[in-house]
């Protein structure tokens, strides 16, 4: 780390105004307090507060929390509605959510703190750190560089690979071998594709260069300096902790709880869960440059990289009507890039099994937003433009109502794809085989193995490297079966599995389709072994 802690009137300062926003706070979350009093640069703190808990409503979100930093404070930070729907237990300040994908940004300043002390440059191949990194394309694997990691410009298509990762029992360093095995989509350095194996293998260049855990190094290196002392990086932290929200997600038009799902092979993409009121401390560090309370985390020099388009992408027609003071898009390292109410905004979203969340700096209003949610809506998305647009001037918009409606639609139009699904059914058809021609064991050298049996009558699909993927299956038409899963998931509901003859009538393949936005199940490679 660059630089000693030293007390200093900015510290002095610092630290009078947390004690005095604690005071605060502490009162206005037990009930509604004067909101007005805090009221920044025109901003009326009090109807954002009350747009915030009718936004809740109207996305069905049980709980979320919000913070707002201005001019070195925090100027807002507050909880709304349960931890848990249908219990009692309130979400505030502390509560602890998943933060998902905004943690790349702490990879990417580990990462730079490691370019600062010279251990590591942003132009290092990576194989010179993991011997065992490779990728479909020979050229490509031996011309990665540390920075093409940090902004999804490999070439592999977006969230291509996350079934390795997505409760398996494979490592971090298993997850970044087999992708090897993963078609890219797209033009390396050249095609925006969303990789979150490519984040995992910048967290194993961490105990390469630091012989310290991805995890260990960011708790010592950035959570311990700035005090973000409720903060954690793996679901097994939380046993013991009180004030943890869960997760949950829309299902048949009904809100359900999930469990904590263990995200630990792909932390350094996603794993880190937090509060608003330390999230709000790591924006007051990108805010100033690095530094915090004296000391310099990582220099304004790295910053300024991270902070730099590596890789733009298409500002659609779509987005364009919706977002009109949005001319550009891109990725730097760790963070979305964009301009938006003429102001240079970095922004990330976060997406975990049942928790949603958000975090947008504009770095000329010295402005930061965290919102974290138990709930999978756009309901982070709309609260964050509405903060925005109050902040910078942007106008009047009830956001909530485009995006619900956004929402409804995305419903329609899900419902009639399952309709038209439907509608494709052969009826009269059998299987063209006994039941006990289909079992056995199926695979690829990517993924690994299914397991195929009989039980009570119908065929079982059991994926081997994660066991939570248990589906019964059941008969559709010709050699198709309908997946239905015997647990709930976030990302995706039931599916199908189409058994492959070969010309003599022997099976040979099973290929499984799961309609979803996240996990490319038709990446996946089941050939009969047995």
């Amino acid at each position: 780390m660059i630089g000693k802690r030293r007390i200093s009137f900015f510290t002095t300062r610092r630290v009078l105004g947390r004690a005095l926003l604690t005071w605060y706070t502490a009162g206005v979350l037990a009930v509604a307090g004067p909101l007005e009093a805090l009221a920044q640069s025109g901003v009326d703190l009090a109807a954002l507060d009350a747009y915030f808990e009718e936004a809740r409503q109207a996305f069905e979100v049980p709980g979320f929390a919000v913070a707002i930093v201005k001019d070195g404070e925090v100027a807002f930070a507050r909880g709304y509605g349960v931890r848990e729907l249908g219990k009692q237990e309130r979400v505030d300040r502390h509560t602890l959510f998943a933060i998902a994908s905004n943690t790349k940004a702490f990879t990417v300043a580990a990462l730079a703190i490691l370019v600062d002390e010279g251990k590591i440059g942003w132009d290092d191949r990576v194989v010179e750190y993991l011997p065992y990194f490779q990728l479909y394309d020979p050229w490509v694997t031996q011309e990665m560089r540390v920075r093409d990691l940090l902004c999804h410009r490999s070439g592999l298509g977006t969230f291509s690979g996350d079934l390795l990762w997505y409760g398996t029992s494979y490592s971090a360093a298993q997850v970044v071998e087999r992708a090897r095995y993963l078609e890219p989509a797209g033009v390396f350095r050249s095609e925006y594709g969303y990789s979150n194996l490519m984040f995992i293998a910048a967290g194993e260049i961490i105990p390469a260069v630091a012989g310290r855990s991805w995890s260990d190094f960011v708790e010592a290196e950035i959570f311990e300096p700035l005090g973000m002392e409720h903060s954690v990086t793996s679901t097994l932290d939380l046993a013991g902790k009180a004030n943890v929200a869960t997760p949950h997600r829309h299902k048949d038009r009904e809100v359900i709880p999930l469990y904590w799902y263990n995200w630990d092979a792909m932390a350094a993409a996603g794993g880190i869960i937090s509060s608003v009121v330390d999230m709000a401390r790591w924006m007051e560090l990108q805010l100033d440059h690095g530094t915090w309370e004296g000391d310099t985390i990582f220099s304004e020099r790295v910053q300024r990289t991270m902070w730099t388009p590596h890789i733009s992408y298409v500002v659609s027609r779509r987005n364009e009507e919706m977002y009109p003071t949005t001319h550009f898009r891109g990725y730097g390292l760790g963070w979305g890039l964009m301009d938006y109410q003429g102001r240079k905004v970095m922004s990330h979203g976060g997406g975990y099994d049942g928790m949603f969340s958000r975090v947008a700096l504009v770095p000329e209003e010295r402005l930061g937003v965290v919102i974290l949610t138990n709930g999978m809506t756009s309901l982070q998305t709309a609260l964050t433009y509405k903060i925005l647009d109050a902040y910078l001037g942007g106008e009047d918009r009830d956001w909530t109502a485009e995006f619900v409606e956004r929402a409804e639609q995305s419903r329609r139009e899900a419902a009639e794809r399952r309709a038209k699904f439907e509608s494709g059914r052969v009826d009269g058809t059998t299987p063209s085989l006994a039941l006990e021609a289909y079992a056995g064991t199926y695979g690829g050298p990517m993924y690994g193995d299914a397991n195929v049996t009989v039980e009570d009558g119908h065929l079982v699909v059991s994926f081997v490297p994660n066991p939570d993927l248990v589906g019964d299956l059941t008969h559709f038409h010709y050699d198709t079966f309908v997946i239905e899963w015997r647990r709930d998931f976030a990302w995706f509901d039931g599916g199908t599995v189409q058994f492959v003859m070969d010309p003599s009538g022997d099976v040979v393949e099973m290929r499984v389709d799961v309609p979803n936005e996240d996990l490319w199940f038709h990446e996946l490679e089941f050939k009969k072994k047995d």
